[in-house]
């Protein structure tokens, strides 16, 4: 398991006068998923980039196994990495891709076969990676990361580029390498494949960690449920605010109501007479929390945008 762990201790880097990373520590550990998320900007990948040792800390360190990266033998059998779909030679054949890297690591040709089909490129592994769409690019950029076997993976918006099938295929697959107990960080900016997909959370913001906990736990600890109604009666607000709701019109005939269960809004209507279409349980969800966690580490939004 102290392999597997991949750990990040009070990290600061900066470029020039923009501060990138400013004491950024978590750990990822074995045997779950761990999800990566914050908005642009935030540091991510300039974080898996210290880990990987593509730049240097100005100050802290990033261990793999309790080793830096860069001092790692064999460092695909160690950390398996995607952080640019792209970074391939275009003329390449996908075979011939994770030949060299299977040579230059001392991995089994074996491997290059095995990886392909794992990742469902068996097929099309004698064509230039140059054709391939994004979704393609992808799954040979995790082929890669599979190559050697490692106790370790760690993937950037994975899921970019993925079509419906291949979606629901990575989140399957995600899961199955943490239940053999290998340590998984994947960065994404879809919450909802987050939610479906990791345990464990880390959201970050200007370069510092905002939360690092179990999935359920952050769900638990959003905002509590809301109640979305339909209908036009005005005098709803007034009945539910009699039974200690706190009622927001929402549109011309829909609101928005928190602080009571369904059944009692249903009740309280019923009782009343106020005649309504729909009753709605809303529970919060990881966009819900990740966008309540991160409202004030947004550098980059449009007018209008979420706040």
């Amino acid at each position: 398991m102290n392999e597997a762990t991949i750990e990040v201790t009070a990290v600061h880097k900066r470029y020039g006068p923009a501060v990138a990373l400013d004491g950024m520590t978590f750990t990822v550990r074995p045997g779950r998923v761990t999800g990566f998320v914050g908005p642009n900007g935030a540091g991510k990948s300039t974080t898996m980039r210290v880990i990987l040792g593509l730049d240097s800390a100005d100050e802290g360190q990033a261990l793999v196994g309790g080793r830096p990266y860069r001092s790692l033998r064999r460092p695909l059998t160690r950390l398996g990495s995607l952080l640019d779909a792209g970074a391939l030679q275009p003329s390449r054949t996908a075979r011939n891709h994770l030949l060299w890297l299977a040579h230059s690591q001392g991995i089994p040709v074996r491997r290059v076969n095995e990886t392909l089909e794992q990742v469902g490129l068996d097929g099309v592994a004698r064509r230039r990676a140059g054709g391939y769409s994004l979704g393609m690019r992808q799954r040979l950029g995790i082929a890669a990361a599979l190559l050697g076997e490692p106790p370790a993976l760690m993937l950037d918006e994975p899921f970019n580029g993925m079509d419906p099938e291949g979606i629901v295929w990575m989140r399957g697959f995600l899961r199955s390498l943490a239940a053999e107990g290998r340590t998984v960080l994947v960065s994404s900016h879809l919450m909802g494949e987050m939610q479906d997909t990791a345990d464990h959370v880390v959201v970050v913001g200007r370069g510092r960690v905002i939360a690092d906990t179990e999935v359920a736990e952050l769900l638990a600890g959003a905002a509590g449920d809301r109640i979305t109604l339909r209908t036009e009666e005005t005098a709803v607000a007034d009945v539910l605010h009699r039974e200690g709701g706190a009622v927001t019109r929402t549109g011309p005939d829909s609101w928005s109501v928190t602080g009571l269960g369904s059944q009692r809004v249903i009740a309280a209507l019923l009782a009343a007479e106020v005649p309504f279409s729909e009753v709605a349980a809303h529970r919060p969800t990881l966009e819900d929390a990740y966008l309540e966690l991160t409202r004030n580490a947004v550098d980059y939004r449009a007018p209008g945008g979420a706040r």
